[in-house]
């Protein structure tokens, strides 16, 4: 990193709120939705870096893709903050898909804890657990059907560590 660089990221540490973001509007071209000073600093010391010495390799762009899939990022739009402001932001809209947990077997998978003398079956469902002729939407809601008490589900049923093969 050069000296002149090094300088300009120092300064950042001096500036206010309001001068972070009108850095961020010079580096990134768009204005910021953030006014927290220190989410401010990171991200222009962060572009003031990729813009001098380049940017992320070609392997690390390919990471990041594949780490986000073709899943939206944007749970929330963003606020329209007046004229001029609001006009140039953009959202993002679709449906966020939830990743499975890896300690759930896959759905069609029966589950059989003994309690009290009985053993209770649980089958997997894509979407739920059904148990009794009734559908839960988790594991502890089972269990708790089964017992009267809370539990969490996973323990209930044995489910601590990931099935083989399943990504976390």
């Amino acid at each position: 990193m050069t000296d002149v660089l090094s300088a300009k990221i120092e300064a950042l540490h001096g500036m206010t709120p309001a001068l972070l973001r009108e850095a961020y509007r010079e580096v990134f071209d768009e204005p910021s939705r953030s006014n927290n000073r220190q989410w401010l600093i990171r991200r222009v010391a962060w572009r003031m870096q990729a813009l001098a010495e380049g940017g992320l390799s070609e392997r690390a762009k390919a990471r990041a893709a594949e780490l986000a899939r073709d899943e939206d990022l944007r749970l929330r739009p963003p606020v329209d903050r007046g004229p001029g402001l609001g006009a140039s932001l953009r959202t993002v809209s679709g449906k966020v898909v939830a990743r499975s947990d890896g300690r759930v077997p896959i759905a069609g998978t029966v589950l059989v804890r003994p309690h009290r003398g009985v053993d209770h079956r649980v089958v997997v469902l894509s979407e739920g657990f059904e148990h009794g002729g009734r559908v839960y939407r988790s594991l502890s809601a089972v269990a708790h059907a089964i017992t009267g008490s809370h539990w969490n589900g996973y323990h209930f049923f044995g489910l601590t560590k990931p099935a083989r093969g399943a990504r976390s």
